[in-house]
């Protein structure tokens, strides 16, 4: 994401004064490493470069460095030096990172002979500009990518490296989505035509590109241009849940930014990718059960915003999706949207925001209840009472825990 307080793009300003402009707007003296401690020949390239160009420098970038060789052993050195953490990421490629006082540095060897070869290789021209990190500064663009940042046109630098790593095929998408890219038509042709490539690729990378994807302030113009590339085909949701509108924007204009910024991404990546594709792809356990209670619950909509759901159901509803429960409310229509994110704002609404009126080992110590799963029961029908407006003081709580336990408590007792 772009930082709070974006500054005004360099290629605004006068194009010898860029190389200059940037290097000042990296705050290399803020760096946990100096460029004396990078061997010669070291350039800067990547979203850093990209990014502090176009004015969405983050305050603490990560950094994409290339060095003429070794990089593994480079960075490892520096690792042991200045305290930081190596982490091999390519051993055929000779990519490493460094993990450094709360920074993130890749450092790779060049590929080809020089850097203008190396540059050739990348995947879009925009990508392929590179910063030096001499006494004064340079930018060395071979493909074009200045113009394309300025034109915000994405371009494909070659088919072939395309193909050499398919993920490139996604990340013109996410790419489209963060920066409000237009694709050049060849290059929309190449990601039509070799979208099945892209189950080649490590499933870790997909779901990064996803992540960020779902998260970009421009994917409502860019979610249906990725489902028509069929990309995602091997991942993709039910026909079923497609039928839905995407979630967007639009449809969260009730919800304030924080509330969008919950909602909106979890709401995407459900329409985006069935329960089998978030397993498939490796999503955090955590991650999978959001989407699927969310798709569970978008899937027992019933047009009336859940008014036909029992009282149990509805309680579930909200204990399955509290902290998330915008996400849901991207669904509704907008006059119930307006009630629920009131209510839903509220913390100490008993519906919206459950659980029970007393704890366990309070029932216990006061009634002299055994533990087991009847006293769970116990506590799940003291919650459903509060939440429903039927519980409003302590001497109600215990009178209704001890109604409940004559009526249902185990035989043995």
């Amino acid at each position: 994401m772009p930082s709070s307080k974006a500054s005004a793009p360099i290629l605004e300003g006068e194009p010898t004064a860029w190389a200059q402009a940037l290097w000042e707007q990296l705050h290399p003296d803020r760096w946990p490493l100096s460029a004396e401690e990078l061997p010669p020949g070291t350039v800067l390239v990547g979203g850093a470069v990209r990014d502090g160009l176009i004015g969405r420098l983050q305050k603490r970038p990560d950094l994409d460095l290339m060095v003429p060789g070794k990089a593994i052993e480079l960075t490892g050195n520096l690792a042991r030096t200045l305290g930081g953490t190596c982490v091999v990421l390519d051993t055929k490629r000779d990519m490493a990172r460094l993990v450094l006082k709360g920074w993130t540095i890749d450092i790779a060897a060049q590929e080809g002979s020089n850097l203008e070869e190396d540059l050739w290789r990348r995947d879009f021209r925009l990508n392929a500009i590179a910063l030096t990190l001499e006494a004064i500064p340079r930018l060395v663009d071979p493909t074009g990518g200045l113009n394309d940042l300025q034109q915000k046109k994405l371009v494909a630098i070659r088919e072939q490296n395309l193909l050499d790593d398919p993920l490139r095929l996604l990340r013109g998408l996410r790419l489209m989505a963060e920066l409000q890219l237009t694709p050049e038509a060849k290059t929309w042709s190449l990601i039509h035509c070799h979208h099945k490539l892209l189950p080649q690729a490590a499933p870790e990378r997909i779901q990064a590109e996803l992540q960020r994807l779902v998260n970009a302030h421009w994917a409502d113009e860019v979610l249906p241009l990725l489902l028509s590339t069929g990309l995602l085909n091997s991942w993709q949701n039910s026909i079923e849940g497609i039928n839905r509108k995407p979630p967007s924007h639009k449809a969260a204009k009730a919800l304030n930014t924080a509330e969008q910024a919950l909602a909106l991404p979890l709401a995407r990546l459900t329409y985006l990718v069935s329960d089998e594709g978030l397993i498939q792809l490796r999503f955090s356990r955590k991650q999978r059960q959001r989407c699927q209670l969310l798709r569970h619950w978008q899937n027992r909509n019933d047009g009336i915003s859940f008014e036909s759901l029992s009282e149990i159901d509805r309680l579930q509803l909200h204990l399955d999706l509290e902290k998330d429960l915008p996400a849901l409310i991207l669904q509704l229509p907008q006059a119930s949207q307006l009630q629920w994110l009131e209510r839903w704002r509220d913390p100490d609404d008993p519906l919206f925001h459950p659980y029970p009126p007393v704890d366990g080992y309070f029932l216990q110590k006061s009634l002299n209840l055994p533990m087991g799963r009847t006293l769970g029961d116990l506590l799940r029908h003291l919650c459903q009472e509060r939440a429903f407006g039927r519980l409003h003081n302590q001497e109600q709580v215990l009178n209704e825990a001890i109604h409940w336990w004559k009526q249902n408590k185990p035989c043995c007792d």
